[in-house]
């Protein structure tokens, strides 16, 4: 079945176990696969023993620990697959406060991966902050861009009364689209929708606030979910500064939360950005939110000049 067949079924199927989770009272934080490879390193058992492991670890399991009605959804999915210990659940479900959200099962190797992790959890904590400071007017017009579970924009959603604004998440990854609806179908948004788009290519309209947590590594293999292309993935992110401040409306505002190579004490992102930041005329705040992100990075050939890559978080009010 192509894609395009898929995704109304596979997002119907992750709204369908989003809800059945939420009933079972499930909750799991995605840690960083550093910390998931150790934590299934240490497990003595084989295969899962709870829906934890299941929908959180990424651990096989016997078919009598999911029902059957959720089983076939995954089944109808594709998003079930046997393995020698027994069935393994191609999703997983995480959750920030008492919501969930779908995205692909560890470890995340495939170009169009639904990437979900730390990192994710920072980036709504950045927006969060940003809106209480400055809440949103009502009819405000909000882009989740690089959205992939659609977390950010979700959560950005959630801070005001839903049907004060207007949402949309969009990618460029297709893959995205079944994830990022049933995100929005669980958090019951109306005036909400994914499109399929490449940055702003495919938007037509200017948005009061647009947020961000975009690829920001040169990925050898260039996933999708990973690479953000130039020498130290930072393209990307100067992409989204420099097309999305022609999207905003007036007095609108881009939160950007992204990463930026270090190297002899310079930040290359901050760098790159300063000059035509301060020639926009626009207000605008730059903090380091973590100073050591991906340090297994450094390792890398690509990487050997770089001392560190920091979280970095990117606040713009348009004047």
């Amino acid at each position: 079945m192509n894609d395009e067949k898929l995704a109304p079924i596979r997002s119907e199927a992750l709204k369908k176990l989003g809800q059945w989770l939420r009933s079972q009272d499930y909750s799991f934080t995605t840690v960083s696969p550093a910390t998931h490879a150790a934590v299934l390193a240490n497990r003595s058992q084989a295969a899962a023993a709870n829906l934890r492991d299941v929908f959180g670890w990424s651990m096989p399991f016997a078919d009598t620990l999911v029902p059957d009605p959720i089983r076939k959804y995954l089944s109808d999915a594709h998003l079930l697959e046997r393995a020698p210990s027994g069935l393994r659940s191609l999703v997983r479900f995480s959750s920030i406060g008492d919501r969930l959200f779908p995205h692909s099962a560890y470890p995340t190797v495939e170009n169009d991966a639904i990437f979900f992790g730390p990192d994710t959890y920072r980036f709504v904590r950045l927006v969060a902050e940003e809106l209480k400071r400055r809440p949103l007017l009502a009819g405000a017009r909000v882009l989740d861009t690089c959205c992939g579970s659609g977390a950010g924009g979700v959560m950005a959603a959630m801070l005001n009364p839903p049907s004060a604004l207007e949402l949309t998440l969009s990618d460029i990854s297709k893959a995205a689209q079944p994830f990022a609806e049933a995100s929005l179908a669980l958090a019951s948004l109306p005036n909400a929708q994914f499109i399929e788009s490449d940055l702003f290519n495919s938007l037509e309209d200017e948005f009061d606030l647009i947020i961000a947590n975009p690829p920001y590594l040169n990925d050898a293999t260039l996933r999708k979910y990973r690479h953000g292309g130039g020498q130290w993935g930072g393209s990307l992110s100067e992409r989204i500064v420099d097309e999305g401040l022609e999207r905003l409306t007036p007095r609108g505002r881009l939160v950007l939360y992204t990463g930026t190579a270090v190297s002899q004490g310079t930040d290359y992102l901050r760098n790159a950005l300063h000059t035509r930041l301060n020639r926009s005329g626009c207000e605008w705040s730059y903090e380091e939110i973590d100073p050591d992100v991906f340090g297994e990075e450094i390792n890398t050939p690509t990487y050997s000049a770089v001392e560190r890559i920091a979280a970095v978080g990117l606040v713009v009010h348009k004047r």
